[in-house]
């Protein structure tokens, strides 16, 4: 028995309709064990986590995406996960906020959304980490959180929000894909 081929990657584009605000939450690529460093904020990505992650992202510019902004954790693994989607030309504006962190502030991070002027034109790229990134997908398309949605290292979610109001529980899934379907 072999190996079933690859699926053909269909391009991450959200539906066609009027502007809306397209956010992908991306996880950060392998990094060093946990325990490895007194302080679990500098563990780094692993060379194969950089390889890795490189490939992703320039698999993302190859489908034409663009990010307006990257938000990111401050820790150094999501740090430099976002360093290399900047790198590669996936965006200009690089910005680190808390509220990607470990445990971070969701509620904080929609009243800024929220706040953002022209939003129904923004693409923004979160880089963080799980199971926060999946928590706030689920969050953001059904209203709750049940922790069942993993997102892989280096994996991508996409979610198109509604361009008014709040986009708790009203945001839409067009696409989630673990890394080794963009390797």
């Amino acid at each position: 028995m072999g190996i079933a081929p690859t699926p053909p990657l269909i391009p991450p584009t959200p539906p066609l309709t009027p502007p809306m605000p397209t956010l992908y939450l991306i996880r950060h690529g392998i990094a060093a064990e946990r325990g490895t460093y007194p302080n679990d904020g500098d563990r780094p990505l692993t060379d194969e986590g950089q390889r890795k992650t490189r490939q992703v992202a320039k698999r993302l510019q190859e489908l034409e995406l663009r990010f307006d902004l990257i938000l990111s954790s401050p820790l150094l693994r999501a740090r430099q996960t976002a360093e290399i989607l900047q790198d590669v030309g996936l965006g200009d504006r690089l910005e680190l906020t808390a509220d990607l962190a470990p445990d971070g502030d969701f509620d904080h991070w929609l009243h800024w959304l929220l706040d953002q002027p022209d939003r129904q034109n923004l693409t923004l790229a979160l880089v963080g980490h799980q199971p926060d990134l999946g928590n706030w997908t689920e969050r953001l398309v059904w209203g709750e959180v049940g922790d069942r949605l993993v997102l892989k290292k280096a994996g991508v979610v996409g979610l198109t929000l509604p361009n008014s109001g709040s986009p708790v529980g009203q945001s839409d899934l067009f696409w989630l894909t673990p890394p080794r379907y963009l390797l």
